[in-house]
């Protein structure tokens, strides 16, 4: 019988965080993807854990937070990443800013019929219609604040995938809004992605 769990195939401890888990696969993505010689097999076994790993951790946090919770309690709404009980960052940088460390909410995904690079590109455009530019790493991650009526904080990595790009998403709220419908979001990337002129 095999113990090996999706945090060990990503060479992670069981304990490890969302950023922890997300930061590996980038690192395991540069390693292996096809487009850098490496195997599409394994590129994909990378995201399976890489998925499996986040939806583990989401499945503990909310298990902390239902036995945090008195008995008939209301489920409490999740802390704006950065906030108390997110075990990061402060809530604000010197200019004002929101910080987002702490997040650990993965959400779906999908296919860019692209290389990293151009794929990167096409979602800095996407970005500035759909709001604007936080932070970047090209040509895998990038995090945008989107504006209404999406009205969130969005995280998008990229990975390399056989000729292709797979675009994970990770959405938060922004202070003093709801939860953000992640499958909107999702399709207003795609959405503008393919109004995009990719000649």
């Amino acid at each position: 019988m095999s113990t090996e769990t999706p945090f060990s195939r990503l060479g992670l401890p069981d304990d490890a965080d969302a950023d922890a888990v997300r930061d590996a696969r980038r690192r395991l993505a540069k390693q292996h993807h096809p487009d850098r010689g490496g195997d599409a097999g394994r590129m994909r076994s990378v995201n399976a854990a890489a998925a499996e790993a986040l939806r583990s951790i989401d499945a503990r946090d909310a298990a902390a937070d239902g036995a945090r919770s008195a008995p008939g309690d209301p489920p409490a709404e999740p802390s704006p990443p950065g906030g108390p009980g997110s075990g990061g960052g402060s809530v604000g940088d010197d200019a004002g800013e929101p910080s987002w460390s702490g997040l650990a909410h993965d959400m779906p995904s999908f296919t860019v019929e692209a290389l990293p690079v151009e794929a990167f590109e096409a979602l800095l455009v996407a970005a500035a219609v759909l709001g604007e530019v936080l932070d970047d790493d090209p040509p895998y991650r990038l995090e945008a604040r989107l504006d209404a009526p999406l009205a969130c904080w969005c995280q998008i990595d990229l990975v390399p995938d056989a000729g292709a790009s797979t675009v994970s998403l990770t959405v938060a709220p922004l202070p003093g809004q709801g939860r953000p419908d992640v499958l909107a979001v999702r399709d207003a990337w795609i959405r503008e992605l393919n109004s995009l002129d990719w000649d």
